[in-house]
């Protein structure tokens, strides 16, 4: 319980808006389909448009041995909404969605990785943050 508990605080403060996220709810129907599974998080040919805010998707693992089989199981093709339900650890679970997030929102290297990324990309190296390590799937972009 202690465990599920330090999680869910985790979670909360890297959202900075514990009301902001549908708890229990997945969403999407091929939620989380990375755009090109081979090359997600690779350089985008076309220039990255400024950004208000990203609807994220994350895989939040305390170890870096778990996250990399994360971003292995990811390179083979599975969906990163099907991995982040079996492998987050915190309380996204539900297909790691993260919902719309300003810059603010969340805490810094979260938030470069996150407004980096073209949509249908998936970092391509896991991003620490004082709460472990992430994978992020950008699923939109708006001003």
């Amino acid at each position: 319980m202690k465990a599920e508990y330090s999680k869910t605080v985790h979670t909360d403060y890297l959202l900075h808006s514990c009301g902001s996220m549908a708890k229990g709810k997945a969403k999407g129907g091929a939620a989380g389909k990375p755009e090109a599974s081979g090359d997600a998080g690779a350089p985008a040919d076309k220039k990255l448009k400024p950004a208000n805010s990203v609807k994220v998707r994350h895989i939040l693992c305390e170890k870096h041995s778990k996250i990399l089989e994360a971003q292995q199981r990811l390179a083979a093709g599975e969906q990163f909404a099907t991995v982040a339900t079996q492998m987050s650890e915190d309380k996204a679970r539900q297909g790691g969605d993260l919902g719309w997030k300003r810059r603010q929102e969340v805490v810094g290297a979260f938030a470069d990785a996150a407004f980096g990324l073209q949509v249908g990309q998936v970092t391509p190296q896991p991003i620490k943050t004082q709460f472990g390590y992430h994978l992020i799937l950008c699923e939109g972009r708006k001003q």
